[in-house]
């Protein structure tokens, strides 16, 4: 699983496999099970599905590694407009919006600085929405900048939301540098291909890291964003919860759309709060590949899907 799990993630950056796969007539209507739509109407309809079924929503305009000036200005307008059109129906305090730093400009020259002001703009757009924004974090290589840019923002803007990833070695000192009051963190496993020096390779290994990072945030004075559709994990969490006898308001479960929404509707029930991510828009390529070697399941549903709709 694990040499699996790294080809799916070398094949996230192939170019050429990109243009095979998505010229397959039948791609697209398979991954609208992952990414509901291209469009911010499409997306807002789907937030509002959900909402009304009792989850909360995390929403990502999809898109990284920008290199191009005038595509990072656009990422930021289509952030801005999505919240202008959460707000406009009423969905904005029950759906906020996650950020990857490389989309809006973090990767051009100067890129830190760019990327700081153009997410300072959807911060600000966000507050006046009512709402907050998260900071996804990517590859080993921005984890420095992309925490920097964090301490930035949460100067004016302290409900910004932080990303750490457990497969990194050096994450849970970031989790007991982050586990404070008002500080939101949301925890996941990792979806890049990190070197070993850097990052766990093993799942063991990986799971050991989220739990002791768990306990860490749980333990904390902070606000517990639990990413994970691990049963065993979960099943975790919800015993972290207990123990530390968090109230039902100082934490939240994540998973993302279209991945057992039986379990979200489980945690729902029984008084979780629950968060579904859900990403949109044409750049989703680079997102589904990271899926796909998260989880072997959702690889076997999508050649399935593949072959019966040939």
């Amino acid at each position: 699983m694990d040499v699996l799990r790294r080809t799916l993630l070398g094949l996230a950056r192939d170019a050429r496999f990109k243009d095979a796969l998505t010229t397959l007539p039948p791609t697209r209507a398979v991954v609208a099970r992952f990414v509901p739509g291209e469009s911010t109407r499409e997306a807002v309809d789907v937030v509002a599905g959900l909402v009304a079924g009792g989850r909360l929503v995390s929403l990502d305009v999809l898109g990284e590694d920008t290199t191009d000036e005038a595509l990072a200005e656009r990422a930021v307008a289509a952030y801005v407009d999505l919240l202008e059109q959460l707000a406009a129906r009423g969905l904005s305090t029950s759906a906020e919006v996650s950020v990857k730093l490389s989309a809006i400009g973090q990767a051009l020259p100067d890129g830190e600085r760019i990327a700081r002001d153009h997410a300072r703009r959807i911060c600000r757009a966000a507050r006046n929405a009512g709402t907050t924004v998260t900071l996804d974090m990517e590859d080993h290589t921005t984890t420095d900048s992309t925490l920097r840019v964090l301490r930035e923002l949460r100067k004016d803007f302290p409900e910004t939301g932080a990303v750490l990833q457990a497969y990194l070695r050096r994450t849970e000192a970031d989790c007991r540098a982050l586990a404070v009051e008002g500080s939101r963190v949301r925890l996941c496993k990792g979806a890049y291909d990190e070197p070993e020096r850097v990052a766990f390779q093993g799942r063991l290994e990986v799971d050991r890291s989220y739990v002791r990072c768990l306990r860490v945030l749980m333990e904390g004075d902070g606000y517990p964003m639990v990413a994970t559709h691990d049963p065993r994990l979960v099943a975790i969490a919800e015993a972290l919860v207990r123990r530390t006898a968090r109230p039902a308001d100082s934490y939240e479960f994540q998973m993302l759309y279209g991945i057992r929404p039986d379990e979200q509707h489980r945690l729902t029930g029984e008084g979780h709060r629950v968060r579904v991510y859900v990403p949109y828009g044409q750049e989703w390529y680079g997102y589904l590949m990271r899926r796909l070697a998260e989880r072997p399941a959702n690889l076997g549903f999508f050649l399935r899907a593949l072959a019966s709709k040939k």
